[in-house]
């Protein structure tokens, strides 16, 4: 039902976090919340919806994380222990929001998800788990693996947590920055997850973009940061053209060609206040800097009206700065498409030699400027290596119809 859609999607971070900070066990925290919802799933629609839904959950799940632990606690003969447990569990308000603390429980919960010792993938994936409620099955789907493959992922992620004993805390004034660029690497590494398939039938998966887009912001209502504005608006920016990617048909539509009145204004509009508000106008770090530029670049793809008005000399410039902060190779060769549309496709081919990219995407680049020199051998060559390492079908697709177009 509705409310109960509503409440995973909008809650679950919330009530993950409370409970954990009640009990400390994610592991009984995540299967007893799961398990309210289950209850809430057969009963609202006979019964009707509480009037407080979120103090329902919380509740279910708080007895079920009680009943787990006089069960352990019945099963190694700690009988006393369990009373005191169980007599803590039970103090305070049942409510969504005691005291007015959810918001530090949240932030505690995100930070934990994003503590160093786990890798990026983890991170993101536990992230997009307990923070959001996305199911097992699609951060499986989202992310290229079998369900069961992510299981065993997000199981290993929540025992390296329990493992090495971090904590379920804010850090220190001094590590909290750090900790907030790995929840913001965390997110764009889901983000990029979702508009950079390496393989699939889909051209880009909207949901998972989405996902990320959400987290980013749960966490700026908790602590705003230069990264996290900079990386809001540069995930608009991009975001905004998904209507437009591909058509009817899933087959990929590039950018000259989209239709752009299928844009999501509004949030270009969101992306560029971002982009003209005072925190990010000031000294940056690397990462907060680094995603700025990225999102002024996007910014005049997105603001301009048509494809040959782009001003692709802005781009270029752009593109300059961004290398001598984070000079990668996938900058380099977004560079070198932008010099062939400033400068011509001879000179883009020149830019392409500097390019050391392991991808698809560099052969394509090079083939797509070698048929607009009219140097059709030459092209149907490296369309012919790009497809020889692309695993994605649509894109596949659109490197065969390239192809095919030189005969």
């Amino acid at each position: 039902m509705e409310e109960l859609n509503r409440l995973v999607r909008e809650e679950w971070g919330r009530l993950t976090a409370l409970l954990l900070a009640r009990f400390r066990r994610l592991d009984l925290v995540e299967d007893a919340l799961g398990d309210a919802v289950e209850a809430a799933a057969r009963r609202w629609p006979s019964n009707g919806a509480p009037e407080n839904p979120s103090a329902w959950v919380l509740t279910a799940a708080r007895r079920r994380i009680i009943d787990r632990l006089r069960a352990e606690a019945m099963h190694r003969r700690r009988m006393p222990l369990l009373a005191v447990d169980a007599r803590r569990a039970q103090e305070g308000p049942v409510m969504a929001d005691p005291g007015g603390l959810v918001e530090d429980e949240l932030l505690r919960l995100v930070l934990m998800c994003a503590h160093p010792a786990l890798a990026p993938e983890a991170a993101s994936a536990l992230s997009l788990r307990l923070v959001l409620g996305v199911s097992t099955h699609d951060i499986a789907r989202l992310f290229l693996v079998s369900e069961p493959t992510m299981a065993a992922r997000l199981t290993r992620a929540k025992r390296k947590i329990v493992g090495a004993a971090i904590p379920f805390a804010v850090p220190s004034a001094e590590d909290l920055p750090s900790r907030l660029e790995t929840v913001a690497r965390t997110a764009y590494l889901a983000f990029t997850a979702g508009y950079a398939p390496g393989s699939g039938a889909d051209p880009l998966r909207v949901e998972v973009a989405g996902e990320a887009i959400r987290l980013v912001r749960v966490v700026r209502e908790l602590v705003d940061t230069p990264v996290l504005d900079a990386l809001l608006a540069l995930m608009l920016l991009q975001h905004s053209r998904r209507d437009a990617r591909a058509d009817s048909h899933g087959r990929i539509v590039l950018l000259p060609d989209q239709d752009r009145s299928r844009w999501h204004h509004h949030e270009i509009r969101e992306a560029v206040t971002l982009l003209d508000s005072p925190s990010l106008t000031g000294p940056l770090s690397r990462l907060a800097a680094t995603y700025t530029l990225q999102a002024r670049i996007a910014a005049e793809h997105a603001t301009a009206p048509t494809s040959a008005s782009t001003r692709w000399h802005r781009i270029v410039e752009g593109y300059d700065m961004l290398l001598t902060i984070d000079p990668s190779p996938a900058a380099r060769l977004a560079r070198a498409v932008a010099v062939a549309e400033a400068e011509g496709p001879e000179s883009g081919l020149a830019a392409l030699d500097a390019v050391d990219l392991q991808s698809h995407r560099l052969p394509a680049v090079r083939a797509d400027l070698l048929a607009r020199l009219g140097r059709s051998e030459e092209a149907h060559e490296e369309y012919s290596h790009a497809i020889s390492l692309c695993r994605n079908d649509a894109e596949l697709a659109h490197l065969r119809e390239q192809r095919d177009r030189l005969a």
